[in-house]
């Protein structure tokens, strides 16, 4: 992991890139490239933490609730191509988190807590009783504090890409170093490098322009708050009170999260499972969304 962070910085801090200049342009309408192909409708809910959220919805009303959790930077855009491969049977909410895409972006309020009271928070507003979470990355991490803050409102738990803990890792504490020193406007090139790094397949470009896109929305100061309410996070020694049904995904060229991560969540938190993508790199939903999508549902159709 250490050398893949590293790596990243050479490249954004020598200037150098392998990216034609046209592969690095950027597009408005990007965003709407995937969209014809899903079913969801796009709305915006006003919480009682103080924030307005956009979230994607799709499904029957009555079908299995499950909440949808991005990475770092990213929104509900992350998880559109899981969309669709889902079925109605699965209401899905994907949100765009504070901060992030279109939601609201307070000055203030970047703990891992408080983006779990945010998702506790919205299931109130939709009377929403428990759901299935799901968290990639960042998103994982909250998905952890929920669950553990939130345990009524959990019925099982899905981490992609996660980390058991944050200030052990120097290339991390590196790359939180780096992020400290981002000046508004956020440098593009610096956007585009860090989305690629996390790839280990190739997608097409116009969609991981799309969450380069999703990436540029925020201010230097939310991708500083944000890390810096990620490296705070350290709760390792709480995982064994988790006790729903917990899936673990993790590619196994993933540069960010290391497998002895997934190991140690593996230990700690009972009824667990653990399934690796070999040759697949962080992001595993967008290098693999029709794995992920029949991963996903054959865990809900056997946990529950």
């Amino acid at each position: 992991m250490k050398n893949g962070i590293t790596s990243f910085l050479l490249i954004i801090f020598c200037g150098i890139s392998y990216f034609s200049s046209a592969q690095m342009t950027f597009h408005a309408t990007d965003n709407k490239l995937l969209s014809s192909a899903s079913n969801y409708t796009l709305n915006k809910i006003k919480l009682s933490t103080g924030v307005q959220l956009q979230y994607a919805e799709q499904g029957d009303a009555d079908g299995e609730p499950v909440i949808f959790l991005h990475g770092y930077t990213d929104s509900w855009h992350s998880f559109e191509k899981v969309l669709m491969h889902l079925p109605s049977s699965i209401h899905a909410y994907v949100l765009s988190q504070r901060g992030h895409g279109n939601s609201d972006k307070p000055g203030e309020g970047y703990a891992t807590s408080d983006f779990a009271d945010d998702v506790a928070a919205f299931m109130q507003k939709l009377k929403i009783e428990s759901a299935i979470i799901v968290g990639h990355s960042m998103g994982a991490t909250i998905a952890q504090r929920f669950v553990l803050d939130h345990p009524k409102f959990s019925k099982a738990l899905v981490l992609i890409g996660a980390l058991a803990s944050f200030t052990d890792k120097p290339g991390l504490v590196e790359f939180s170093h780096a992020i400290n020193q981002l000046q508004d406007p956020v440098d593009s090139v610096f956007v585009y490098e860090f989305q690629k790094s996390t790839l280990a397949k190739q997608i097409p470009a116009p969609e991981l322009n799309m969450y380069v896109n999703e990436s540029r929305k925020l201010t230097a100061g939310i991708w500083k708050a944000t890390m810096k309410g990620m490296m705070s996070s350290d709760f390792q020694n709480e995982l064994n009170k988790i006790e729903v049904p917990t899936l673990i995904i993790w590619g196994d060229r993933d540069l960010i999260t290391p497998e002895s991560d997934q190991d140690k969540l593996l230990v700690r938190i009972r009824h667990s499972k653990l399934i690796v993508y070999e040759g697949t790199g962080h992001g595993v939903h967008w290098e693999e969304p029709v794995r992920f999508a029949n991963d996903l549902l054959n865990f809900i159709n056997k946990s529950l």
